[in-house]
């Protein structure tokens, strides 16, 4: 196996910057800035929090002796800004600083910004290098790139089983089917999104509140699938605390922070993707019920399962989802075990 390359070293420390951020800065991508003088980091920095400084503007503030900058070079994993957003344009930035290289892992796919920041750069005379850890870049801002180049969300299916591939008892019961561990792990996960998406089943039998408690972290747009308006407004999900949409085939309707949205039977699923995409969401975590999951999976619209199978057999119930993928991960949580598939070839 080959070492890794300086040029990949300083891209893998921008790229685990950006990390930090996952949950914070949607629907702007992820993306951290390493700042390198003489093979040594004199600046870095990432982008905070939505609609706060990017971080090129953050990497190059923490440089000390700026007179070093038109000697360095600049790692970003994505291709800096070239365009007025919430903050003004990072190649300009840089343009100004004259720096002498800048060494990038993605192009944006967004249409203001692609190709747009490196013929800035390139116009100062600014030595670029694209396609470092290309790929780790991608991963980084799969939502970001899904969102961009398939119109929709990244669409993220979860699901807790037991050993024998029950989700529920067949009363609906389907409480602390995993530990506490990985119930922890599931509000990191909500914490990461944009939204996360119940049917009414679920939201029926589970009255659940789908926010996040066991970590710190943002709470997602809550998502319920009521298509013949039949459920109970007492329910947790239409209290108003936090930002709701209700999906169905009755009526449009918005109250403070709950909104109601029609959509057409016959093309139910994709009309809401459509929707979601249109309120800027860019991720979604699908947490159940069994039939809404399977739906999903039947319009092939997912890209990504979590499950989190127990070692507790039920012999009977409710179904797990049949799901056909490639496994990218799996590692256990105490008794859990949780696995990751994709749709995509790794």
């Amino acid at each position: 196996m080959n070492s890794p390359s300086p040029d990949e070293l300083f891209m893998q420390r921008a790229i685990d910057l950006a990390k930090l951020s996952l949950g914070s800065v949607s629907p702007n991508p992820l993306v951290g800035c390493v700042i390198v003088h003489e093979n040594k980091i004199i600046g870095e920095g990432r982008h905070e929090v939505y609609g706060s400084a990017h971080a090129e503007v953050n990497a190059v503030a923490s440089v000390r002796d700026k007179s070093l900058l038109k000697e360095s070079t600049v790692y970003v994993n994505l291709e800096p800004c070239a365009h007025f957003g919430k903050t003004p344009p990072c190649a300009d930035m840089l343009v100004s600083h004259q720096v002498k290289k800048v060494v990038i892992a993605n192009t944006d796919p967004n249409p203001l910004v692609s190709g747009k920041g490196i013929q800035k750069l390139q116009a100062a005379g600014i030595e670029i290098v694209t396609n470092v850890l290309g790929q780790k870049g991608r991963e980084l801002n799969k939502r970001f790139f899904t969102f961009m180049e398939r119109k929709r969300p990244y669409i993220i299916l979860k699901w807790a089983q037991t050993v024998d591939g029950f989700i529920a008892r067949e009363n609906f019961d389907s409480k602390w089917i995993s530990n506490e561990h990985s119930r922890k792990l599931v509000h990191k996960w909500r914490s990461e999104e944009d939204a996360v998406l119940v049917g009414s089943g679920t939201a029926l039998h589970d009255n659940p509140a789908l926010t996040v408690r066991d970590w710190v972290g943002r709470n997602p747009v809550r998502v319920v699938i009521d298509r013949y308006g039949k459920l109970p407004k007492t329910l947790t999900l239409f209290d108003g605390s936090q930002k709701t949409i209700c999906y169905n085939t009755v009526r449009n309707e918005a109250q403070e922070n709950l909104v109601f949205v029609k959509l057409n039977e016959q093309s139910f699923i994709e009309e809401l993707i459509i929707d979601l995409f249109k309120r800027n969401i860019q991720s979604v975590i699908i947490e159940g019920g069994s039939t809404t999951l399977q739906q999903f999976i039947n319009n092939g619209l997912w890209d990504e399962a979590r499950i989190v199978t127990a070692p507790e057999k039920f012999e009977s119930g409710i179904s797990a989802p049949k799901i056909s993928g490639n496994l990218i991960s799996q590692e256990t949580v105490f008794s859990d075990t949780v696995s990751i598939y994709t749709r995509y070839q790794p």
